[in-house]
């Protein structure tokens, strides 16, 4: 449920024009949300036990110490942010949970924490209880009675061994053994899991700043949230200036393309996955401010984070009793990954890093500046990952064509991954998830049945362009393109080693009555009598954009030969009343070879030969 304006602090619209907040709006946030769970805490603080659908596969009591920790890290950042003040008292209570959880761990105590040799997810839950710990450390580690602090440190110490899980997990460890260093702890295998854990993500590192999320190609937002977080974050903490200066470079080359990655309304481009911790994108545009390894103005960045926090809190992200909720904006069980409990969705903690920020710094006193999405239409190529980013400025709507990010299994069988495999995402649209038919794909009909995509082997990108390769089924490959100009996309598929007459599908944007403007035409492939205004309509449901029903869009067409092409020109705009797409661009087809003139009359050209891209 929204907070009502009249209970939060003034805008000021001089200072912030976009969004009206300043720092006060981030501080009633962060004060409003910790004062919400504490009706759910155990007796002595140890366990938050949040109300939900559901437990996670990890079980209540490790649930219950995720929302210990999750809370705590933004009661942290909140005081350490005001410099050890905390007017409602909040860290008390979090110093009592700590003694608390780690008296008896494992046992069968109202407020005793899982061991992290027993819980492998009390790994991932002791990085926040360190980074907490470390942030507050003159005002809570400094005070515990020996006894206290010693449990503490076998309760963590664990987290020093290699990672349980092949991907960001790394960093969990990274991140206590920074506190353990910092307090002078175990401080040589603190320094020997730090090398180690900075040595394993290096294998992922693919250049331009951008990680994959362990061997299999995930490009989400993990890379903002946890792969440039934590390392940079640990850099700054421990004045490591050769870390620094390792990192730092990193983080500023991604924030040139996630600022993009924005809507001018303050969402971030759901895809991937974990997305219920929403403002956490918010993050590593704090993260380059904090440590001056960003590319955005001091304006730019607090527009970007004080839109995002506004964006989930002005449409239902907390219920009625102001806890965040297992969704986007409200719950949306789809979205959830069954790692995920009910106080999962308190990693948004991270989005408050900006707090870190010293009051008087020109991220907070600067004037708002606008978005990218808000200056200007751009395409732009995401080579490492093989993404094309696409917004445009009349609506400030942005979309992510995806040629390159996966995340999922190759086994023929099963669903593909909704947050990984569709071939194009936007702010405002969908996707839509199993059982409901796939948007924003590609694939060929057999008995009624439609293939995955599986898999994509990125192809390249170029300037306007993205392309990619599946193999659907054995013997089958299909080559795929997206060019992409203003709001206008070609989206080109060529079909190799199909059985003649093999039908296939093509499908568009997920929209809702009151949601943006779709558009699918027929181009190349596809029948003519598939009109632009009769193109087949799918109902599919409920996406995370809110709404029961969404209509989908499709084109149906047949493979003729060896090799078929099909080709179509699509649109999704917030504008009223759009032109027909057909308006915005002109396709010529010869061979495996399209040339574009796009509405302004410049033109593009791609050969789709996967030995030429």
């Amino acid at each position: 449920m929204p907070t009502p304006p009249e209970n939060r602090p003034p805008e000021n619209r001089v200072l912030s024009p976009f969004t009206g907040w300043t720092r006060a709006h981030w501080e009633d946030s962060a004060d409003r949300l910790l004062l919400a769970v504490r009706p759910y805490a155990s007796p002595r603080h140890g366990l938050f036990d949040l109300p939900g659908p559901r437990p996670s596969w990890s079980g209540a009591r490790s649930d219950g110490l995720e929302g210990h920790a999750r809370t705590f890290l933004l009661a942290a950042l909140r005081i350490a942010g005001a410099r050890g003040a905390d007017p409602h008292g909040h860290l008390p209570r979090y110093a009592e949970g700590l003694a608390a959880g780690t008296e008896e761990p494992g046992s069968a105590g109202p407020d005793s924490w899982p061991p992290l040799t027993d819980v492998r997810q009390a790994v991932v839950e002791s990085a926040s209880v360190a980074l907490g710990l470390r942030l507050t450390r003159p005002w809570l580690w400094d005070t515990l009675d020996d006894r206290t602090r010693q449990r503490a440190v076998d309760w963590l110490l664990p987290a020093l061994e290699p990672s349980p899980v092949d991907n960001n997990w790394w960093l969990f460890g990274l991140t206590v053994a920074g506190f353990l260093q910092d307090a002078g702890i175990e401080t040589d295998r603190a320094a020997a899991t730090i090398d180690r854990s900075l040595a394993r993500i290096e294998h992922w590192y693919l250049g331009d700043g951008w990680y994959s999320d362990g061997d299999n190609r995930a490009f989400d937002h993990y890379n903002a949230w946890a792969l440039h977080f934590y390392p940079v974050l640990h850099a700054h903490l421990s004045g490591d200036q050769n870390l620094l200066d390792r990192y730092g470079p990193r983080l500023r080359r991604h924030l040139d393309d996630h600022v993009h990655l924005f809507d001018a309304d303050g969402a971030p481009l759901p895809y991937g996955r974990s997305l219920t911790y929403r403002f956490a994108a918010a993050a590593a545009p704090w993260l380059g401010a904090l440590t001056g390894h960003t590319p955005l103005t001091p304006g730019a960045t607090r527009r970007l984070a004080s839109g995002t926090l506004r964006y989930f809190l002005d449409r239902g992200a907390t219920d009625e009793r102001g806890l965040l909720t297992l969704g986007w904006h409200g719950p949306y069980a789809p979205a959830v990954q069954r790692y995920s409990g009910p106080a999962s969705p308190y990693w948004a903690a991270k989005g408050f890093l900006g707090l870190l920020i010293p009051a008087d710094h020109p991220a907070w006193t600067d004037p708002e500046e606008p978005l990218p999405a808000e200056r200007a239409d751009t395409v732009r190529p995401v080579a490492p990952a093989c993404l094309l980013i696409q917004s445009t400025a009349a609506d400030g709507l942005v979309r992510l064509h995806n040629h390159g990010s996966n995340h999922v299994s190759s086994a023929p069988s099963g669903d593909d991954d909704s947050g990984y495999a569709r071939y194009a995402y936007s702010t405002r649209t969908g996707p839509t998830t199993p059982p409901d038919q796939p948007d924003n794909h590609f694939a060929l009909l057999l008995d009624g049945r439609v293939t995955r995509r599986g898999p994509a082997t990125p192809l390249g990108t170029g300037p306007g362009w993205a392309a990619s390769l599946h193999t659907p089924l054995p013997g089958i490959r299909i080559l795929s393109a997206t060019l992409a100009h203003g709001r206008a996309e070609v989206r080109a598929h060529l079909v190799l080693g199909a059985p003649d007459g093999t039908a296939v599908r093509q499908t568009g944007w997920a929209t809702t009555p009151e949601g943006p403007t779709a558009q699918l035409h027929p181009v190349h492939g596809y029948p003519p009598a598939a009109a632009p205004t009769e193109n087949t309509a799918l109902a599919t449901g409920a996406t995370l954009q809110g709404g029961p029903h969404t209509r989908t869009a499709a084109l149906h067409g047949t493979t003729s030969g060896p090799e078929s092409l099909f080709v179509a020109l699509a649109s999704l705009t917030a504008e009223p009343h759009p032109a027909p797409v057909t308006t915005l661009a002109t396709v010529q087809v010869t061979g495996r070879t399209l040339q574009v003139t796009w509405q302004n009359g410049t033109t593009a050209q791609l050969a789709l030969d996967p030995e030429d891209l």
